[in-house]
């Protein structure tokens, strides 16, 4: 195993598990403990964990939240799985909204480039990505821009996204459970993303397995606001199935 796909590994552990020990990722990858050490020190370096004594802790379980480029480098094998896997729910032509997301950014890069769509989107770089594409009319939700997830907030995008209406919106989530529903850490960012659902005909949920079952501050939708969830074959089998019990449609990648 490279020592990527390890630190995704320990990363996607820690934050199933809230927690990961030196001694016990040692023995379970057959690796040295000074191994461990050097992957926990390379993840807190890009913000996926918190060193504690023993081992780490996912930086979400701390009330922080990571930064885009920090969220970017973790799962990517399967964000890259899910982006093309979502490509099935694109309408043959007409509007899409993409949130803010390292996985809808992955989504931005593998649209297709024959057929025409509008995008409406709240993220500079998907915004970025898409311009220069002539079959693409990319619409930007103007606003306060977080650095930490370059995501338009705040009422100029609020007021936007009461005049749209889009057919199929591709949604981020920070933790996603059949009770608490859609969560992210960010108040702004939560009254964003309820905004984009309330914009969309049909919503799809597109996030790694490692977001179900974590709960963050603000609520922006339940389960039952999303049509799809397209995840990775990591999804737990009966979180998968009380999940389709509600009603949602899961695809797994």
């Amino acid at each position: 195993m490279y020592a990527e796909e390890r630190q995704a590994h320990i990363g996607a552990l820690a934050r199933r598990d809230g927690r990961v020990d030196v001694a016990t990722l040692a023995e379970g990858l057959d690796v040295t403990p000074e191994t461990i050490r050097r992957d926990l020190t390379a993840l807190e370096r890009r913000g996926v964990l918190r060193r504690v004594h023993g081992g780490a802790i996912p930086i979400e379980r701390l009330g922080f939240e990571p930064a885009f480029e920090a969220r970017d480098t973790v799962m990517t094998a399967e964000k890259e799985r899910i982006a093309k896997a979502a490509l099935a729910e694109l309408p043959e032509e007409g509007s899409v909204l993409l949130d803010a997301g390292s996985t809808t950014s992955r989504l931005a890069e593998v649209l297709p480039t024959d057929r025409e769509l509008t995008v409406v989107t709240n993220a500079l770089n998907i915004a970025v990505r898409l311009a220069p594409r002539p079959n693409i009319t990319v619409l930007v939700l103007g606003g306060r821009v977080r650095g930490r997830t370059l995501a338009a907030v705040d009422m100029w995008a609020l007021q936007a996204l009461q005049d749209t209406f889009v057919d199929v919106g591709f949604m981020a989530t920070n933790g996603v459970s059949i009770t608490r529903g859609l969560t992210t850490p960010d108040p702004t960012e939560g009254a964003i993303k309820k905004a984009m659902i309330a914009a969309s005909r049909r919503v799809v949920l597109v996030a790694d397995h490692t977001k179900m079952e974590n709960n963050h501050l603000i609520r922006f939708g339940s389960v039952d606001d999303v049509d799809t969830f397209v995840t990775d074959t990591g999804l737990d089998r009966e979180l998968g199935v009380d999940l389709e019990a509600t009603g949602v449609r899961v695809v797994r990648a």
